[in-house]
């Protein structure tokens, strides 16, 4: 993911990279579940569900693949647009999740793969939850990871890239 980050121009991220039903996703901010979860408004399930815990309610609710069907197939084209995309859309939840919470605890995390289709098309996922103590990390090895480019981002991260 670091090569990717490096050779993608990600300055000057803004709403305009972000698909337009991500946006209203944005717009309508966080809210808390019974268990507490910080999930994004507007994913929240119509009827509540029962997760092992915390983290998994936040990553299961949270967690979309991003747009693409409109990219271009030619990775030189698709992949920095893939990924300012996602990156838009992470800085934007994490700026609502700060207003909302009064803190920078939740995390987002993108990944990036290629999908097992004939094309084998750059694809990608975006979740979000809130690191807690008390439950093992969304990912322990994230360094390990080596079938998809991973990277956790908070709202820290955004600030070189508004």
């Amino acid at each position: 993911m670091l090569e990717i980050l490096q050779t993608t121009d990600i300055t000057g991220l803004s709403d305009r990279d972000i698909p337009s039903m991500f946006l209203e996703v944005v717009e309508r901010g966080w809210s808390l579940t019974a268990a507490d979860g910080r999930v994004l408004t507007d994913l929240r399930p119509d009827a509540p569900g029962t997760y092992v815990d915390r983290l998994a309610e936040e990553t299961t609710i949270n967690g979309r693949g991003m747009t693409d069907y409109d990219l271009p197939a030619a990775p030189d084209e698709r992949t920095p647009r893939l990924v300012r995309r996602c990156l838009a859309y992470v800085c934007a939840c994490l700026r609502k999740a700060q207003v909302e919470f009064g803190d920078t605890q939740v995390k987002a995390y993108v990944s990036l793969s290629f999908a097992d289709t004939e094309e084998a098309l750059l694809t990608s996922n975006v979740t979000f939850c809130t690191p807690l103590p008390d439950v093992r990390p969304y990912i322990p090895d994230l360094e390990g990871v080596t079938d998809a480019a991973v990277a956790e981002i908070s709202l820290e991260d955004c600030s070189a890239w508004s």
